[in-house]
């Protein structure tokens, strides 16, 4: 009989791709996680994983098992929830992963809604951007992430989660005081094709966002400055160090002082906001009223 346990070290070095960054996620040594993955492959009769010095694949084999695997976890996680509901579940704890702009928008709201809603849920809430905080849900860090659509973040449809729409928002355009195009109504991104630009660092979803538009207007940003503190690109910006794009919640209750804020011409750069629990969970006493106030906050 296939054991559950080996299923989810399976998953685990499927989603990081090398027995080394598995096994930190798992809390395990490199040498159990190949253990057990031999010891899976004995109950299975196949090759599972091949080796490399880049890492480590699935075989066709392991692609097959790990497909089942994904409907057994979001099994699991439907019995957990309805086992909580069985015996109440109206208190215990829920980590919240989020970014920091997106606490402030819909996580400390939908705090506040659940102390009057909800008392006996606790909420926990750690500052982290969209690229980690999904595979913190995975791996069983944190209950529920809010993130940020980019490119490379497991779609929609992923097995291993349930995404939960909450928001869009625009990027705007913010220029120096002092910048050519300070006067204009809106900014066409082709214009600031020369400009040096100052942006978060690459992995911060944002910064996708920031190079995809600048790609579609048909050029590379010229990135000379970064920091995913958006206080400090604003900074920047008004020490004409360079033009940025910034999410417009980011600059709300901001010093804008040195700077012009203006939208961008045609089709803005826009993110795209959810939450994220693993797939099966949503149900869960104690994870559903969570993602309602997040919803709820969110407006949608």
């Amino acid at each position: 009989m296939i054991e559950a346990r080996r299923l989810h070290i399976l998953r685990a070095v499927a989603d990081h791709r090398t027995l080394t960054a598995a096994a930190a996620a798992l809390y395990l040594t490199p040498s159990a996680v190949s253990q057990q993955l031999t010891a899976l492959e004995q109950e299975t009769g196949h090759r599972l994983v091949e080796r490399s010095a880049k890492g480590v694949r699935l075989t066709q084999a392991g692609e097959i098992l790990l497909s089942h695997a994904h409907a057994v976890f979001a099994q699991l996680e439907r019995a957990e929830a309805e086992l909580a509901a069985y015996g109440s579940g109206k208190a215990g704890t829920v980590t919240v992963a989020a970014f920091a702009t997106g606490i402030a928008q819909v996580v400390a709201p939908a705090v506040a809604r659940l102390a009057d809603t909800a008392p006996g849920i606790r909420i926990r809430v750690l500052d982290a951007e969209g690229d980690a905080s999904l595979p913190m849900v995975m791996d069983r860090q944190v209950d529920v992430a809010v993130a940020v659509e980019y490119r490379g973040a497991p779609p929609a449809d992923d097995p291993r989660l349930t995404h939960v729409p909450l928001y869009a928002e625009p990027f705007d355009a913010v220029l120096p005081v002092t910048h050519r195009l300070a006067e204009a109504a809106r900014i066409p991104l082709a214009e600031l094709a020369k400009d040096p630009w100052i942006g978060p660092y690459s992995g911060n979803p944002c910064h996708d966002v920031v190079v995809l538009a600048c790609e579609n207007a048909g050029f590379q940003p010229r990135l000379e400055h970064s920091s995913d503190d958006f206080r400090a690109v604003v900074a920047l910006a008004a020490a004409d160090a360079g033009v940025a794009l910034v999410p417009r919640s980011a600059l709300r209750d901001m010093d804008l002082t040195g700077v012009v804020v203006r939208p961008v011409d045609g089709v803005a750069p826009t993110r795209r906001v959810f939450a994220a629990v693993r797939r099966g969970a949503e149900e869960h006493p104690l994870i559903r009223p969570v993602l309602d106030a997040l919803a709820e906050a969110a407006g949608t």
